[in-house]
């Protein structure tokens, strides 16, 4: 197999390369902001990094283009951290394990990060290069985008003269995006209030769904791990007694968690083992496998002692939760065929010492319908008298009817591949809709190379998609006089 370094283009794998072996999950932002600006002082560019960790670097038009009107190449440096169980990076220290496999470049073990590495990666490449004619550049690196768009969010946006945008967080090669969802984050904390019982420890373990990212994947009828929990809990709790100790699923609120580990303490383990079994390969087994053919659901006996166990209150709440939230698609779009308008995503279900987190990512085309997504959670959790919160708010990116950049980038696709691109609103969450909120006049794109799975350990990218997006990249770039 060949090394990254040797794949076409080379410069763009060079730093996908040089960007996969820095830490640079949400909220380690550190590292991979001094890459950018150590980049920028090799360089000599002139660059700007603000508190967010935000990175700008400014790039003059080359002859020709030096009074062109600037354009915006954007991406964001985080990415999703998910890992297989058996799998010992530490994301706080550890850079990815990077292969070739056929067409795609994949992470063992890892998510991949071509979520947005690939688009910072392509940037670089430009900012380095001494033959691409191109106007002048502002290559704006945001941070913390997979949890709210943070970075955009806190940007300058005064420190840019651009008005005309390429974001590359997009995933389909034949796609040219021009409108998004917006989001918010919607938290429950659930103070523990727990008491001494006496029995056997049972661990109930889901695993081997698809997961996925909660925008793009969310129409695919993919299962998710929290719910089975909660569907699980309710039928045992109508047959044989037990206390929930813990309950873990998913780490990120935009991803769908593709796994669940319940722990109960019961006097009746090996009935408990018993009906799960049955539960899972009758009605469960059967009603998924077309959707989920590796569902596994494992029941692990454990020692018999004396365990910390939720409240019936507590258990209560918990199984009305994930067996009454709304979760999933919420509606589609009336105007635009086989889009989903709204959606949530009940992403993470953690324990800790003091509290359970119940967290949800919440998205819409619209942002009166997000208004009232977040009405209803408001009033669903005021019933059950538990406390909430509501944050990362990043608007709906509208569609704009006379875009030139859209309209240069769909002659030079068909001039390239004598095809013309779809032209897409999509469901999940781009910092287009964060930029066009506060800069007047501004007209964006969105386009990416192909990739499959993100968000997940299965994430890949396609080798030559990404060669065929950084060459219309190259070419647009010379039309923009």
């Amino acid at each position: 197999m060949p090394a990254l370094e040797n794949l076409n283009p080379n410069r763009v794998f060079y730093y996908f390369k040089k960007i996969s072996s820095i830490p640079h999950g949400s909220g380690d932002m550190d590292a991979i902001a001094k890459f950018c600006t150590d980049f920028a002082i090799e360089h000599n560019l002139k660059f700007i990094r603000d508190d967010a960790n935000n990175v700008i670097i400014y790039k003059s038009g080359t002859v020709g283009y030096e009074n062109s009107a600037p354009i915006i190449l954007q991406g964001h440096l985080d990415m999703v951290c998910q890992k297989t169980p058996e799998s010992t990076v530490d994301f706080l220290k550890d850079g990815l394990d990077l292969y070739v496999d056929g067409d795609f470049v994949k992470a063992r073990g890892t998510t991949l990060g071509a979520d947005n590495g690939i688009a910072v990666a392509m940037v670089l490449s430009i900012l380095e290069s001494q033959d691409i004619p191109h106007p002048p550049i502002e290559a704006v690196f945001t941070t913390d985008e997979e949890t709210g768009m943070i970075g955009a969010r806190a940007l300058d946006m005064s420190v840019l003269n651009g008005k005309r945008m390429i974001n590359l967080d997009s995933e389909t090669e034949d796609i040219v995006t021009v409108s998004c969802a917006g989001g918010s984050d919607f938290k429950v904390n659930i103070p523990i209030k727990s008491v001494a019982k006496q029995g056997t420890l049972v661990t109930l373990e889901i695993k081997g769904l698809q997961g996925g990212h909660s925008g793009v994947e969310i129409n695919k009828n993919r299962v998710n791990s929290n719910i089975i929990a909660g569907r699980i809990l309710n039928e045992l709790n109508t047959h044989i007694p037990f206390d929930i100790v813990s309950i873990n699923g998913g780490d990120k609120a935009n991803a769908i968690p593709n796994r669940c580990i319940v722990t109960l303490c019961t006097e009746y383990a090996d009935d408990i083992k018993v009906f799960v079994n049955n539960f899972y390969y009758s009605p469960l087994k059967n009603e998924l496998s077309d959707r989920e053919p590796n569902l596994i659901i494992n029941t692990i006996v454990g020692k018999k002692g004396e365990y910390d166990a939720w409240t019936d209150e507590i258990k209560k709440q918990i199984i009305y939760t994930l067996l009454c939230a709304p979760n999933g698609v919420v509606e589609m779009s009336a105007s635009i065929e086989g889009l989903v308008q709204t959606s949530l995503n009940l992403g993470v279900l953690m324990t800790t010492k003091e509290s359970i987190i119940i967290h949800f990512s919440l998205r819409s085309n619209k942002n009166s319908s997000l208004d009232f997504l977040e009405e209803r959670l408001c009033a669903f959790f005021d019933n059950l008298d538990l406390c909430y919160e509501t944050f990362g708010h990043y608007p709906a990116w509208q569609y704009k009817t006379d875009s030139a950049l859209r309209e240069i980038y769909c002659d030079t696709y068909f001039e390239m591949f004598g095809t013309q691109p779809r032209v897409k609103a999509i469901h999940a969450g781009l910092e287009c809709g964060v930029f066009t909120g506060n800069i007047e006049g501004f007209d964006c794109i969105s386009v990416g190379p192909e990739m499959h799975d993100v968000h997940t350990t299965q994430e890949r990218l396609s080798i030559s998609s990404t060669q065929n997006i950084y060459n219309i990249l190259i070419k647009i770039l010379g039309k923009l006089k």
